[in-house]
């Protein structure tokens, strides 16, 4: 299954909401899910001959890019205490796709 930018909005902010947090629109969602994307490239994550078994990326590693990053981007409107619901939410995603 591909991934699809809509339904990973979707699960982020159906998380955000279980989690008592309010959501976010997308734009704000997508450049963290970009932030996340950009962390698997500049780690050589998305090479095609990446195999899962070669390093275990774990959420707090992204959390902690992505926290650097936000910080950058006077633009954004994402508090960093959503960042692990918003992350975790996102991997999650991902992996839904490999069991499908």
């Amino acid at each position: 299954m591909e991934f699809d930018e809509n339904k990973a909005v979707d699960a982020i902010n159906n998380a955000l909401t279980a989690a008592g947090r309010a959501p976010y629109p997308d734009d704000e969602i997508l450049n963290i899910v970009d932030m996340i994307w950009d962390y698997y490239e500049e780690n050589g994550l998305l090479e095609l001959d990446w195999d899962d078994d070669d390093e275990e990326v774990t959420a707090d590693e992204i959390i902690g890019y992505v926290t650097r990053m936000l910080k950058k981007d006077k633009g954004a409107n994402v508090s960093i205490d959503d960042l692990p619901i918003i992350i975790k939410a996102e991997l999650e995603y991902e992996e839904s796709l490999e069991d499908l």
